[in-house]
């Protein structure tokens, strides 16, 4: 697999690029109920100083969800919490999907817990992955198959070779022998954190872009490992 060397502006954990607006890309024929629109809205007012800390114009739906499953109110959430909020707007993703998601976006400095900063920028990440989705899911199937996901990685700079595709593919096989078989939405977003995650690692040993890297043994464990057991 490859990528185009192309220098990040900032960090934002495997965080794709918007795709171009799909025409009519929720018309009556549409699977898809239409994704919240959080742009330019209006910090809200709540009371608690636990939750000050969402970047200005976070839409109210993404503090309520934080504030709803945060009943400690300690300021953060942690698995089973961001499982429960994320159900909310999206749908129930796996325990394996929310702990990658974890160790994507939390805080370098704290534990496998997320923030409202953190659960920010999940939240948002998620609504561009979803736009991805429904862009490439062109039968509207509600799966992504290997051509849809090779499309959509390529979308994103990725140029996958088939027998890595395939690999991918049968990572989320349920062993039913479906010849139509694909990721849904859950395991689009596992594949794709996956994928961009393991190349953003990749390019932190890559600065001039170069497209190859010296790794030691200790490095390269470390920065697999954690992809596979999240």
């Amino acid at each position: 697999m490859s990528y185009h060397p192309r220098p990040n502006s900032g960090y934002t954990p495997s965080a794709p690029p918007m795709p171009m607006p799909m025409p009519e890309p929720h018309g009556s024929g549409s699977r898809y109920p239409a994704p919240p629109n959080y742009n330019n809205a209006q910090t809200p007012s709540y009371g608690s100083p636990v939750y000050s800390g969402f970047p200005p114009g976070t839409h109210p739906e993404v503090i309520r969800s934080f504030e709803m499953v945060d009943k400690d109110r300690s300021g953060f959430i942690d698995e089973s919490e961001l499982q429960q909020a994320l159900s909310s707007g999206y749908q129930r993703f796996s325990l394996r999907t929310i702990r990658l998601l974890l160790f994507l976006f939390k805080n370098p400095n704290d534990s496998l817990r997320l923030g409202p900063k953190e659960f920010a920028a999940l939240w948002s990440c998620l609504g561009q992955w979803r736009a991805i989705f429904e862009r490439y899911d062109r039968d509207r199937s509600g799966k992504i198959d290997a051509f849809e996901l090779r499309d959509a990685l390529y979308s994103l700079g990725y140029v996958t070779p088939p027998p890595v595709l395939q690999v991918l593919l049968s990572r989320y096989d349920d062993g039913n022998g479906s010849r139509r078989f694909g990721l849904n939405f859950d395991s689009f977003i596992e594949c794709g954190m996956i994928v961009k995650g393991l190349t953003d690692k990749f390019k932190e040993r890559d600065p001039r872009y170069t497209g190859s890297a010296t790794l030691t043994y200790d490095t390269f464990m470390t920065m697999v490992i954690p992809f596979l057991v999240s």
